[in-house]
């Protein structure tokens, strides 16, 4: 890990969140589709495909067109909605772990303080006595 994967380059919850996905087959395949239904390669081919239907293969497009993207509607909200429960529960993840590094921190930060204030209680105690020696 390092350098050549990528993952210092990104925060740890995101590279443990992608190592779950790249796990599941069933994310995965959510990721795609939600990669390319957000993508405007998926506009301009529907705009293509329902041009060419409506003007080539239907004289009347309107109710089977109605049904077809009522359909596709009803799917991409649906991913739509994997979308943002992927990026609640990502969010969540990475609130968690920087709640822990935060926590760790302050620890840290106040061991610290706490030998920085014994060492000049110490450093204090024997500038008194040297002084008082003299």
């Amino acid at each position: 890990m390092g350098v050549q994967d990528g993952t210092d380059r990104h925060h740890p919850a995101v590279v443990a969140h992608r190592k779950h996905r790249a796990e599941d087959v069933q994310l995965r395949i959510a990721d795609r589709i939600t990669r390319f239904a957000g993508s405007m390669p998926f506009v301009y081919v529907h705009a293509v495909v329902f041009a060419v239907w409506m003007l080539f293969f239907e004289a009347s497009p309107w109710p089977t067109l109605t049904l077809v993207v009522s359909l596709e509607a009803i799917f991409l909200s649906t991913f739509v909605m994997i979308g943002q429960n992927r990026q609640a529960a990502f969010q969540q993840l990475k609130a968690d772990h920087d709640f822990v590094e935060q926590e760790l921190e302050l620890k840290t930060n106040t061991d610290l303080t706490r030998a920085i204030h014994a060492m000049t209680q110490e450093l204090h105690r024997r500038l008194i006595e040297d002084g008082a020696e003299q």
